[in-house]
């Protein structure tokens, strides 16, 4: 991720962007004036904080816990990357301290003490295998991925899809459209972008475990890391997949689409594309911070954006385990701890800009 990307926030300011969902107005300087986090002591005994959930997180987890670890001998982080729904489920019920999603708590879910607090700005992408034509983004829309996912387009030379991508040499094979088999936020994200941008032929509804309609060719996978091996594998294949996966697509040398967002054009997952949508949507961002970043405005916006978010408890079972998990989050959301691009570049996620921190740090003082 470019610098650019690192800085994005300040393009905020220069597009005169209001944060009212924050109260505030984005900053102009390249160094931006946050409130600091609130001081938390060192643990004097050890202490283990256990995290599990997304793995669209989860390699963010895994940079992030070797270096705080150094520098903080007494406090143990245990990441697991069990899918988004495990995430929620094992925050909700205190096994963990922290649950790592990426779709934020629904109403039905959220009950009083409970925070979601965003830790970065990520993106998803569409993946593909394809046999001659991996090197090329091909465009991709709602009503497509809705048509595949719901067994309606089945070739790859679809007329849909030709329409869409004049002049390709498409396949005429049959679509193996693959889906998480794990409650997962991806699945949460994907089937928002095909709610919200093809309503009338995508009628299951969003969730982390969604009623997938029955499809003879599909396919699932669990994980993040399955969806991409299952790509590698199985040509003609087709998966939605968290962009921190995305190094390792390239590396397999698959392929991934360009999407179509509600202003008609087809943008790539590109720092500068995501920045455009995250620049429309996180001034929109309310006190509890559950909200929405899909199918953002804007002729250069990619539409699937979304938050990564720590869910956890206010009440700790001990004072020592509530300052230890306040220190971590502190660090972790800080553009001088874990949003630093060192970390935030190798797995393709934004860093949050000062707006969201503020909002944070109000929901972390909150643990004890």
């Amino acid at each position: 991720m470019s610098m650019h990307a690192i800085k994005w926030w300040s393009g905020l300011a220069l597009g005169g962007a209001l944060l009212a969902g924050c109260g505030t107005t984005a900053p102009t300087s390249q160094a931006p004036a946050t409130k600091s986090p609130t001081a938390v002591a060192e643990a004097s005994t050890p202490v283990t904080l256990l995290e599990t959930g997304s793995t669209l997180l989860y390699p963010l987890f895994q940079k992030w816990v070797p270096v705080w670890e150094a520098s903080h001998k007494n406090i143990t982080i245990t990441p697991a990357g069990t899918g988004s729904g495990t995430g929620i489920a094992q925050a909700l019920a205190g096994t963990v301290q922290i649950g790592a999603s990426d779709a934020y708590m629904s109403s039905a879910e959220m009950k009083p003490g409970i925070l979601n607090i965003p830790l970065a700005i990520s993106a998803q992408v569409i993946g593909y295998n394809l046999p001659g034509l991996n090197g090329r983004h091909l465009n991709l829309s709602g009503p497509i991925l809705a048509g595949i996912y719901t067994g309606k387009i089945t070739n790859w030379d679809a007329p849909q899809i030709q329409a869409a991508n004049p002049g390709v040499p498409l396949p005429n094979h049959p679509i193996i459209p693959v889906r998480r088999s794990d409650s997962s936020g991806d699945s949460f994200l994907f089937t928002q972008y095909l709610t919200k941008s093809a309503p009338s032929s995508w009628t299951v509804g969003y969730a982390t475990a969604p009623a997938w309609p029955a499809v003879s060719s599909e396919a699932s996978a669990v994980g993040n890391g399955g969806m991409v091996q299952f790509l590698h594998a199985n040509p003609y294949a087709i998966a939605y997949v968290g962009i921190s996966y995305l190094n390792q697509m390239e590396s397999d040398g698959l392929g991934y689409g360009a999407l179509e967002n509600p202003s008609g054009h087809y943008v790539l997952p590109t720092s500068q594309d995501i920045v455009s949508a995250a620049s429309a949507m996180v001034p929109q961002t309310p006190a509890d911070e559950r909200i929405s970043l899909i199918d953002a405005p804007g002729a250069t916006a990619y539409p699937i954006i979304n938050y990564e978010y720590a869910i956890l408890q206010e009440n700790q079972p001990s004072v020592t385990t509530a300052n230890a998990l306040k220190a971590f989050l502190s660090w972790a959301i800080s553009p001088n701890g874990g949003n630093q691009s060192q970390f935030l570049n190798a797995v393709h996620f934004l860093p949050l800009p000062p707006s969201v921190v503020r909002l944070n740090q109000k929901q972390i003082n909150e643990i004890h």
